[in-house]
């Protein structure tokens, strides 16, 4: 099977915040903003099937050699995604 980057228009920029489903019992439930799925038009499409590569180096070594190896192969431009611990004031 191919494999197909799909890209934005525009820069995007969202936080948003990640929930514990207790039914299922694991951080597994991702829900993307209304501003991330309109950017791509694509994911309203019930029908289409998308899949997904989570990569997440240990260091900024070797977070700039996949970079490199990156824009070298063409292979689509990474969506960054930090995951942030939120501390109660």
């Amino acid at each position: 099977m191919e494999k197909k980057a799909i890209t934005p228009k525009n820069i995007i920029e969202i936080e948003g915040k990640m929930a514990y489903t207790e039914s299922i019992g694991a951080w597994n439930v991702l829900r993307f903003k209304m501003d991330l799925i309109n950017e791509f038009q694509k994911l309203k499409e019930k029908r289409s099937k998308f899949s997904y590569r989570i990569e997440y180096p240990r260091d900024f070594d070797e977070l700039d050699k996949r970079i490199r190896k990156i824009k070298r192969e063409k292979e689509g431009i990474p969506f960054l995604m930090y995951i942030y611990e939120d501390k109660e004031n």
